[in-house]
């Protein structure tokens, strides 16, 4: 897929507020850190569409974009630590919530893994949320420019013994680096080719 245009939509704390659902969508998501912003600036190739930050917890809505006018690319607030207060985090843990539950039009969901650490609780918790719920997902585990070819074959085989000994399968999985750019054309061909579920919808 080549990126010709994208652009800023809106940000939202409402379902309700969001853009119309009318088009194909895919979200990202992870840990407070993970590299996500960063992530997205790379994959539509523009330095500062998703705004980066040193402090976790700085997306506290959600944001949409718009991707070659043709589908919503759509930053989210990221779950696990982050330095809000209790009742700013379970708000927009809220609204992001009944967005990933309700929104008609989101083809899959991107949960950011960053590739250094061994399998940890927040994560795996999320996904099975989403596999209870029958959301549509993939990892993508950045930052793989940060540790050795070797550490990250150990790392993942770490991540998917311990996503087995659940799931009977493992999503949809990318090694990406914003640094890089390893994973883009991976990652914009497995939207490529999923973009058709919408757009095939009666």
């Amino acid at each position: 897929m080549i990126i010709r245009s994208a652009r800023f939509i809106k940000s939202s704390t409402k379902l309700k507020d969001c853009p119309e659902a009318d088009r194909a969508e895919y979200a990202f998501t992870g840990r407070s850190n993970v590299g996500k912003s960063s992530l997205i600036n790379m994959l539509v190739n523009r330095k500062k569409l998703a705004k980066t930050s040193s402090t976790p917890g700085k997306t506290q809505t959600i944001n949409h974009f718009i991707i070659n006018e043709n589908w919503y690319l759509t930053d989210l607030p990221g779950y696990g630590y982050a330095k809000v207060s209790k009742s700013s985090r379970k708000h927009w843990e809220g609204f992001t919530g009944e967005y990933i539950t309700k929104r008609d039009n989101l083809i899959s969901l991107f949960v950011l893994i960053d590739s250094r650490h061994e399998p940890l609780k927040p994560d795996y918790e999320f996904m099975n949320f989403l596999g209870l719920k029958g959301i549509p997902f993939a990892r993508v585990f950045t930052k793989s420019d940060k540790i050795s070819s070797n550490s990250l074959s150990q790392v993942m085989a770490a991540h998917d013994r311990h996503m087995l000994e659940k799931w009977e399968s493992l999503p949809p999985t990318f090694i990406s680096s914003a640094i890089t750019g390893k994973g883009r054309e991976e990652i914009l061909k497995y939207i490529e080719d999923t973009i058709t579920f919408f757009e095939k919808r009666p």
